[in-house]
């Protein structure tokens, strides 16, 4: 059936279709400069521009940036976590119509090598902190120079000067290849180019890294229209959007949700980025308390973090107008708590799920704004859609049947870079006409439209020939009044092929003891098929996370591989 089902039914007035005007990113900024100049556009740690004032350091940016040979179409890799350098240099690459390569700094020197070549960059922006990675590849890659930038560039006066004192900030010494972030900036306002490309949507525009549906890290390709129609999808589907608000900018801009959400989609409407590079659970009370957002996106193990910080228990949160969560399947016992620790406090809003992949930039569905259907992502964005399909065919499975979530729509990316077979794999021609995304991911839909995730098909367990499914497992187990939150994974077993274990953060609240997991092991067997039931429970008292926080259930099931490897050599 078709996910545009009694669409208005449940999305009132929201839009079935956007017109989408043909235009670069950053042209979207500059019209949203042109109707409100003097709001403020970013604050970082006290230090605000208004858009006007942003649109200039984009401008100069830009300039800067043709003065080092940056030509349409180069490549400029972005190392950086959520500070004003990478905001405005993400679009000044745009505004001159280069590609903007966005890559976690934290990544070891051999992935930004692998992500540089992938990319073919020529320049590159990192903190001084991490430039001794690319001074340790140097000469490997295309690369021509490195702009180094330091937070106490660009933090008020005061705060500036007791940066240098306490700020881990080491200074790179003058060679060729090399240029600090003021030199770079003052070669911006000293030149006397013009800046004449004319942005259309079609335009390539971002690169962003992910696994890809096989795994192995890809490139991929995303496009003007790619991110304005997301930031216009996302502003009417949240219907909460208000030019002057303010959101708290956590997610990072390496990331789909943290670049597409976070800032590009709030930035397009006249919200102010509360821009915070490091996210210190230890002051997450103090964020509401001084900034007061009216948004903020995260993923799960965030609002598990936020409910655990004993400051966030006296927080009030009536500031919120929006909590959205992606990036990684938020359960069904997770939402219920998240939703009351918000209420409680003053929140008159439940947490809305999205559900999307990065090769259509974020979220391409959500949970509607005053209404929840119980583990389901909700309904798709204007102008997407939704199929499941039984795996490895395009033929569309029975409402309520699983199979794999395929999705189209304006979002959707351009291609791999430098991998044409992934890209044909992954972006697949339909019967109907229109080329489809093959998320890897499984799912279904019901017979009103809304969208179920259930988990990566590689994820499945099989275990004494069944299959079972993790997500189903975690949820059970969560919902037990001490668990906080826990993951499930499949370990090699030589009678059942792969045997269950759950691994378990309690709440504060409660210590692991014998009685605890005899107590979670009742609860999960009143619930779950014996042959689907976990035959180990181990408590932590953190799981591993990647680099942007979801839960790294690969690193515990290469722990449990080694640990049999172990065994096997005593």
């Amino acid at each position: 059936m078709s996910s545009d089902a009694k669409w208005f039914k449940y999305y009132g007035d929201i839009p079935k279709t956007i017109d989408y005007p043909d235009i670069s990113m950053y042209r979207m900024i500059k019209n949203v400069q042109e109707k409100y100049p003097d709001y403020t556009a970013y604050d970082f740690m006290g230090k605000s521009r208004t858009y006007t004032e942003f649109l200039d350091e984009i401008e100069i940016c830009a300039k800067a940036l043709l003065e080092e040979g940056v030509k349409e179409g180069d490549t400029v890799t972005v190392c950086l976590p959520n500070v004003p350098q990478a905001v405005i240099m993400f679009y000044a690459i745009n505004r001159i119509g280069a590609v903007a390569s966005m890559i976690h700094p934290l990544s070891a020197q051999n992935e930004i090598l692998f992500y540089l070549n992938e990319a073919k960059s020529k320049l590159a922006i990192t903190l001084s902190r991490f430039y001794d990675k690319f001074e340790a590849i140097k000469g490997k890659s295309r690369l021509e120079k490195v702009i180094v930038a330091k937070i106490g560039e660009v933090l008020p006066t005061v705060k500036s000067i007791a940066y240098k004192f306490i700020g881990n900030e080491p200074k790179v010494k003058d060679q060729t290849g090399v240029i600090s972030w003021p030199d770079f900036m003052k070669n911006g306002k000293n030149s006397i180019r013009c800046i004449t490309y004319e942005g259309k949507g079609d335009d390539d525009a971002v690169i962003l890294f992910s696994g890809g549906t096989t795994g192995t890290s890809k490139g991929i390709l995303l496009t003007n229209l790619n991110f304005n129609a997301l930031a216009m999808q996302t502003k009417e589907s949240a219907q909460c959007l208000t030019p002057g608000d303010t959101m708290l900018s956590i997610m990072p801009v390496f990331h789909g949700f943290g670049l597409g959400v976070g800032i590009h989609t709030v930035l397009s409407y006249g919200v102010k980025c509360e821009l915070i590079p490091q996210l210190n659970i230890n002051e997450f009370a103090g964020y509401f308390k001084k900034y007061r957002p009216n948004f903020m996106a995260g993923v799960p193990t965030l609002f598990e973090a936020m409910m655990r910080n004993e400051d966030m228990k006296k927080a009030d949160l009536s500031c919120l107008k929006g909590l959205f969560s992606g990036g990684d399947s938020l359960s069904i016992e997770l939402k219920k708590k998240v939703d009351t620790f918000i209420r409680e406090r003053g929140a008159n809003i439940q947490v809305r799920e999205g559900y999307g992949t990065t090769e259509c930039v974020t979220a391409s569905c959500l949970t509607p704004k005053d209404y929840y259907r119980e583990g389901s992502i909700g309904i798709p964005f204007p102008d997407t859609f939704y199929k499941i399909v039984i795996p490895s065919t395009h033929d569309e499975a029975p409402a309520g049947q699983l199979g794999e979530i395929c999705l189209t729509g304006p979002t959707l990316m351009k291609e791999y870079i430098n991998n044409p077979k992934e890209t044909m794999q992954t972006l697949q021609l339909h019967e109907d006409g229109k080329v489809y995304l093959h998320t890897g991911d499984l799912g279904y839909m019901d017979e009103d439209g809304f969208i179920y995730f259930v988990q990566r098909l590689k994820r499945m367990i099989i275990t004494s020939g069944y299959n079972v499914y993790p997500s189903q497992i975690e949820n059970v187990i969560d919902s037990h009044e001490a668990v906080l939150f826990s993951t499930v994974i499949g370990v090699k077993d030589d009678y059942r092929m792969q045997r269950v274990k759950a691994f378990i953060v309690l709440k504060p609240d409660f210590s692991p003891s014998d009685e605890i997991k005899e107590s979670i092991k009742a609860h999960c067997e009143k619930s779950i098929a014996k042959y689907a039931l976990p035959r180990e429970y181990e408590f932590r008292d953190s799981l591993p996370k990647t680099l942007v926080g979801k839960v790294a259930y690969r690193e515990l099931e290469k722990e449990e591989e080694e640990k049999q490897k172990t065994l096997q050599n005593v």
